[in-house]
C-alpha cells in the first residue's frame, strides 16, 4: 500500500503569507483610524447642530435675544472693578454671597458637595473676578487673572443648559476629539446631578469645571459699536470701543441682527481639535487640565474646528481660509486696520493669544470679529 506523504508550508510560502498578511494590516489600519476620526468629527458636528436648536429656543423664549449673562447697562455702575459692588448697593446688598440684591450669578446646577449636600453651584457677582465671568469676555482685567477669559467660554451655564438637558456636564457640550477636556470631565459624565464637582482640573486654579469644548463669539454678544470697524471717512465708526464706555455696551444684541448669517460664526471648537499635531501648550502655566492647556483653535495653520453659524449650517472653518479672507478684506477697504477681525483692542496685532500659538497662523476671527454680530468671518465665493 503507497502511503501519501503531506507536505507543509515552505519557508518562502509562510513568508508571502505573513507579507500579505502585513499589507493588509497596513491598508487596514489607517482606513480604521480614518473611520473612528470622521465618527468623532460627525458627533462634533451634531453637537453644534443641537446646540443651534437650543440657541433657537433660548432666543424663542427671551424675545430673540442672545444668551447673556450681564445686564444690559451694567457700565452705567462703574467699572471693572467696582460695578458689580455698586450694582449690589443700589439694590440692597451687602455683598453677602447670596444676597438676592446681588447681580444675577453664573449657576453651574444643583449637585451634591463632597460633605453630601445638595446645593446650587454657582459663581456669585461679589468679587471682580467672578463677577468678570458674565461678562463677553475680559479686554482688560486690573490685575486679575480672568483677562481673556469670559462667559462665551460659559455655553453649558444653568441659564442656556436648561434648553439642552439641564446638566453642566452634558455631552453635547463637549466634542469626543477634545482629549484633555473629556479626561477631565469624564467622572461627571454619568453623573445624575445637575452639576458635579469632581473633574480633574489644575488644582492651581481653584474649584472651576472642565469648561465646554464649544466657545460663543464674545464680539457677537456685545453691542455692535464695542467692536466697530474703522473708518476714517465715517465719524461714527472709529474702531474698538472700551464697553465700559458705552451705556448700553453690554447690550446682547437679538439674533436676527446678524448681518451676514451664513459668513458669522456662532459657535465652534475652541481647541485645536482637527487636524491636530500635538496636544499641550506648554507656553499656559499651568495647564487647566492635570497640566495641560490644549492649542487653541486659532493656534495653527491647519486647524479647522467644526463651527455653527448663525444661519444653522456647520463647516469646518480652516485658519488658513479666515487667515485669506481677512487679507482680501483688508485690501478691499485700504485700511490695515479695518479687515475681518479686529487690531485695535487692548491686544493689538496679538489679538486672541497668538503669539502662544503653534506656528505662524495670525488671526482672531470668531473671538474679535469686527462690527460683533453685524461682522463676519468669512467671504463669500
Amino acid at each position: 500500500m503507497k502511503r501519501i506523504r503531506h507536505s507543509g508550508f515552505t519557508i518562502i510560502e509562510l513568508l508571502v503569507v505573513v507579507s500579505i498578511i502585513a499589507l493588509l494590516v497596513g491598508i487596514l489600519l489607517p482606513a480604521i483610524g480614518k473611520a473612528r476620526d470622521q465618527a468623532k468629527v460627525s458627533i462634533s458636528q451634531s453637537n453644534l447642530r443641537n446646540l443651534a436648536v437650543a440657541h433657537a429656543s433660548y432666543a424663542a423664549e427671551w424675545s430673540d435675544r442672545q444668551l447673556t449673562y450681564i445686564v444690559d447697562n451694567a457700565s452705567t455702575y462703574g467699572n471693572f472693578g467696582n460695578w458689580f459692588s455698586e450694582y449690589a448697593t443700589e439694590h440692597g446688598s451687602d455683598l453677602s454671597w447670596n444676597h438676592a440684591g446681588n447681580h444675577t450669578p453664573v449657576y453651574l446646577g444643583w449637585g451634591h458637595t463632597d460633605a453630601g449636600d445638595y446645593v446650587r453651584f454657582m459663581y456669585s457677582c461679589v468679587q471682580a473676578a467672578n463677577a468678570s465671568l458674565v461678562m463677553p469676555i475680559v479686554f482688560e482685567a486690573s490685575g486679575t487673572t480672568t483677562e481673556y477669559f469670559g462667559s462665551f467660554r460659559l455655553p453649558n451655564g444653568e441659564q442656556f443648559a436648561q434648553y439642552v438637558s439641564g446638566k453642566f456636564y452634558d455631552k453635547t457640550f463637549y466634542a469626543p476629539k477634545d482629549k484633555a477636556v473629556m479626561q477631565s470631565a469624564a467622572a461627571c459624565f454619568e453623573s445624575p446631578d445637575d452639576y458635579c464637582t469632581h473633574a480633574d482640573v489644575s488644582e492651581e486654579l481653584g474649584a472651576i469645571p472642565a469648561w465646554a469644548s464649544y466657545c460663543l463669539s464674545p464680539a457677537a454678544m456685545y453691542n455692535p459699536s464695542v467692536m466697530a470697524h474703522d473708518d476714517p471717512n465715517d465719524d461714527t465708526n472709529n474702531g474698538w470701543q472700551d464697553p465700559w464706555n458705552l451705556p448700553a455696551g453690554f447690550r446682547s444684541p437679538a439674533m436676527s441682527q446678524a448681518r451676514y448669517p451664513n459668513l458669522k460664526t456662532h459657535m465652534l471648537e475652541h481647541h485645536w481639535l482637527q487636524n491636530a499635531q500635538q496636544d499641550c501648550n506648554g507656553s499656559f502655566e499651568p495647564g487647566t487640565y492635570s497640566g495641560c492647556e490644549p492649542y487653541y483653535f486659532n493656534h495653527a495653520w491647519e486647524s479647522s474646528p467644526m463651527t455653527l453659524f448663525y444661519d444653522g449650517h456647520v463647516e469646518g472653518l480652516g485658519t488658513r481660509k479666515a487667515m485669506r479672507a481677512d487679507g482680501r478684506m483688508r485690501a478691499q477697504t485700504g485700511e490695515q486696520n479695518w479687515g475681518l477681525w479686529s487690531k485695535d483692542t487692548p491686544w493689538g496685532d496679538d489679538g486672541y493669544l497668538i503669539d502662544f500659538g503653534y506656528d505662524q497662523a495670525a488671526t482672531s476671527y470668531h473671538i474679535l470679529t469686527t462690527d460683533g454680530i453685524l461682522g463676519r468671518d468669512m467671504t463669500g465665493g
